[in-house]
């Protein structure tokens, strides 16, 4: 299946919490590229995942020569153009990085923002960086764009603390950009708000187009009002199937299975190798998947699902 995401990695401090090393990644077909990360160290402001652990909050690096970027040979080579990472807090303390890297060209159509609030209006979010890719006008467009708390994906994420899924943009009244969106040939939108420790309001947004989506499916896991279990609260699946009986009726108790385990450590994981214990070949190739969880004030909130 063509994504517009084509590494996703993530990135956990050692055990002296000095640097940043290697936890998982997939990578696809890019296995030069897998083989240059693994054995990758990265101190504090040191590369992209040390950048996003030093900022507190994510980051978009769209030029990887002559930056920071600390694989840009390989990168080069695999046809990645352009990062964005993602620090997981657990108040001051982070748990991990998630990146995500991405490609340029024609047939992927997709975007990954980070929203703000506005020091001069607090109560507006804006674009403070991006990945568009080779929507140039759509990007314009967003970027003169303050959002409203509570209205659009950014605003409506804020406001609630939780992710917000949007599986038509076209029909969706909520989605302030929806017309030029559609232009765009953008179909989807998945907001996650970023826990911080100051006072500063980030929020995620991934954008992509049918023909190349974020990933096959899409789920947003949360507890249930006993707080035991989790259960699926919404889905978005690129085809129609019976995957949905398998997911969004089931539960998950806190430390049982891959999503048992974010809830009970608050840490993202990436499933998948057919030669873990947990790989479920009822699954067929749905089998890898990126769970990130969504924490606010030392508390999970939701899990966020990307299943390739």
């Amino acid at each position: 299946m063509k994504t517009f995401i084509k590494v996703i990695e993530i990135w956990i401090p050692d055990k002296n919490r000095t640097q940043l090393e290697f936890g998982s990644g997939l990578y696809g077909a890019l296995t030069d590229f897998k083989n240059a990360s693994e054995q990758q160290h990265f101190a504090y402001n040191e590369g992209l995942p040390g950048k996003a652990w030093a900022a507190g909050h994510p980051i978009v690096l769209t030029k990887f020569e002559h930056s920071y970027f600390k694989r840009t040979i390989a990168a080069q080579k695999a046809g990645l153009t352009c990062g964005i990472a993602l620090p997981i807090f657990s108040g001051d303390f982070l748990l991990a990085v998630v990146v995500f890297l991405c490609g340029d060209d024609e047939e992927h159509a997709g975007a990954i923002e980070v929203w703000c609030n506005n020091l001069a209006n607090q109560d507006m979010l804006h674009v403070m960086d991006g990945y568009y890719g080779t929507l140039e006008h759509f990007e314009n467009i967003s970027r003169r764009v303050n959002m409203p708390k509570g209205h659009g994906i950014p605003g409506i994420a804020w406001a609630t603390g939780m992710p917000v899924l949007i599986d038509d943009i076209g029909k969706a009244n909520e989605f302030i950009r929806s017309d030029d969106a559609q232009l765009a040939g953008i179909t989807t939108g998945l907001g996650i708000p970023v826990g911080n420790s100051n006072q500063q309001t980030y929020v995620m947004t991934f954008l992509s187009a049918k023909a190349t989506p974020l990933a096959k499916r899409i789920q947003i896991w949360i507890p249930d009002q006993q707080g035991e279990q989790l259960v699926c609260q919404q889905g978005y699946s690129k085809t129609s199937n019976n995957l949905a009986e398998i997911f969004e009726t089931i539960t998950v108790n806190k430390g049982e299975g891959a999503l048992g385990r974010v809830w009970l450590t608050g840490m993202p994981i990436i499933t998948g190798n057919p030669h873990e214990s947990e790989y479920n070949p009822e699954l067929d190739n749905l089998s890898s998947m990126l769970a990130i969880p969504v924490i606010e004030q030392g508390r999970l909130k939701a899990i966020v699902t990307f299943l390739f």
